[in-house]
């Protein structure tokens, strides 16, 4: 996986704030909470790219590198990792700032598969 320097170029593909509803009782944001911004990101872009609708079909390997606290600005970077007939993979960055702060650290790093589906919900080409 890759190092904290290594932060993508250019704007974030979503940012938000970790809000306290969304933390555990240690105060660490929920894990199913970040797997979700980051497959909404990568969902969206999916959906853009191949012009289709598509599902979640896999995750591969979410390494969770850091925690997010309470408050972090959550930053979600993607790029095209492979596109097959009928799917995409997307790698997924997320990188938090503390809100006060303006040193970034990447917090989990996966590759997120996507399925593009037809109106009957059956595989179908990518664009």
């Amino acid at each position: 996986m890759s190092n904290d320097i290594l932060r993508p170029d250019g704007g974030a593909h979503l940012r938000t704030v970790a809000l306290p509803r969304d933390a555990n009782a240690s105060g660490d944001i929920f894990g199913g909470w970040t797997l979700s911004q980051m497959d909404l990101a990568g969902g969206t872009f999916a959906a853009a790219h191949s012009a289709e609708r598509v599902v979640t079909v896999r995750i591969d390997v979410v390494e969770f590198l850091k925690p997010v606290s309470v408050v972090d600005d959550v930053s979600v970077f993607y790029e095209l990792e492979h596109e097959g007939d009928t799917s995409i993979a997307v790698m997924i960055e997320v990188w938090a700032r503390p809100r006060t702060g303006d040193t970034q650290h990447k917090v989990p790093e996966g590759v997120f598969c996507y399925l593009a589906v037809g109106k009957d919900s059956q595989p179908t080409q990518t664009s």
